[in-house]
């Protein structure tokens, strides 16, 4: 079939299997390029099939040729339709595994749910024997509670009062001003449920019950502080009370790997278009204006890039870790920087839907944004018909997955 971008407001409903398996390609070829990494061997990556989680997969398999499992909650396809993106990618990333002579393996399900927790313990044992790193890197709007068996739902908000600032429709570049109403407490609570750092605490209870962390046991979780003009509606937001909650579990979780040796960080990176990134009121400015500026001054990241330099530069330098007053690794350093800063609150008073295409860098955000579903890729013919119906090739069939 011939596959097409098909959009609905901030997402695609369509992906091509081609441009996926380009953009996973493109970004292991970059990881080549930059020479070998002392670091992990053995990896699971809880969110591993888009942005972070995917480019930490690829940086610890093709850096470090680490055997990997991934854990992810991709849609398969089906005849005439499309899968996700997220299923592309590993399919993608699997079979250049496995070209390389490298374990690749994943299990596709509900990641907060204790069947796929098993699920993976299982395979850790069956073939893998002990982890040395977890990435977590979910990123989902809802999270059913395994053992409550409540379903909590998180929301992008305000807290204290409502907030009002400019945004841009980055399918239309019109910039407008929007208002979100602030959060109630029930919500603040839901989003710190989803969001937070009690599921990445009870993966790492459940592995290290099961003796399936080794020694020196090392886990990273993602997380994003932001400048201060998204602060009200990100950081001090919901989310930021969510991310709060993530970087104060590092510190819980350490203290539980001590015996271990073992240590938990939470690595603050850098703003990106991702699915999630765009739904967010005010960032897809902000983002288009910050690629502008990062781009002349040659500091611009991808996330292939940002987990590079963090695997390279950070985790794996073989002596201490750099982190922050509050114990975070810093890999948004580039994008904070205060000369970039500076720029962006300046080009932000001056943004208008006439001038944001010469101030800013829409074109790039659209691109990147469409990237993410495997469109406007270089070097793919979007002409030709493409075979929707691609197999995973180290995926462990479960009752979820199916």
């Amino acid at each position: 079939m011939i596959i097409e971008p098909r959009m609905r407001g901030f997402i695609c409903l369509t992906a091509h299997p081609k441009g996926c398996e380009q953009n996973v390609i493109n970004q292991i070829n970059y990881i080549k390029s930059q020479g070998q990494i002392d670091g992990p061997k053995k990896v699971l990556v809880i969110g591993a099939s888009t942005g972070f989680g995917l480019a930490s997969r690829i940086t610890s398999a093709f850096g470090s040729g680490a055997a990997t499992i991934g854990v992810y909650f991709e849609k398969p396809p089906k005849e005439g339709k499309t899968a996700s993106p997220g299923w592309y990618n590993t399919a993608a990333f699997e079979t250049e595994a496995q070209k390389a002579g490298l374990y690749a393996k994943s299990i596709n399900g509900d990641a907060f749910s204790n069947e796929v927790k098993q699920q993976t313990i299982d395979l850790i044992k069956a073939d893998l024997g002990q982890i040395d790193l977890i990435i977590y890197s979910l990123a989902s709007p809802v999270r059913t509670n395994p053992n409550t068996g409540i379903t909590h739902r998180s929301v992008l908000k305000p807290i204290g009062g409502s907030f009002t600032n400019k945004t841009v429709d980055f399918h239309t570049g019109i910039v407008s001003e929007v208002s979100i109403e602030p959060a109630n407490e029930e919500e603040i609570e839901n989003t710190i449920a989803v969001m937070g750092g009690e599921d990445w605490s009870m993966w790492i209870d459940a592995l290290k019950a099961e003796n399936l962390l080794a020694d020196g046991f090392t886990t990273v979780a993602y997380s994003y502080i932001g400048p201060a003009v998204t602060e009200a509606v990100y950081r001090k937001g919901t989310i930021g009370m969510a991310k709060n909650h993530l970087e104060a579990t590092a510190f819980t979780i350490s203290d539980k790997l001590a015996d271990l040796n073992g240590k938990a960080y939470v690595s603050v990176n850098k703003a990106l278009v991702t699915q999630a990134s765009s739904a967010i009121p005010v960032i897809p400015l902000y983002i288009s204006l910050l690629y502008k500026i990062m781009k002349e001054e040659g500091i611009h990241e991808g996330c292939i890039e940002q987990i590079g330099r963090l695997f390279k530069d950070r985790l794996y330098t073989n002596g201490d870790v750099p982190v922050d007053d509050e114990g975070r690794i810093r890999i948004d350093d580039w994008e904070m920087r205060n000369d970039v800063q500076d720029q962006v609150a300046t080009l932000w008073k001056q943004a208008t839907t006439e001038n944001l295409p010469a101030i800013g860098d829409l074109a790039g955000y659209k691109t990147d944004f469409l990237n993410l579903f495997g469109f406007d890729v270089a070097g793919v013919n979007y002409k030709a018909d493409v075979n929707e119906m691609v197999d995973i090739p180290g995926l462990v069939e479960t009752e979820e997955g199916e």
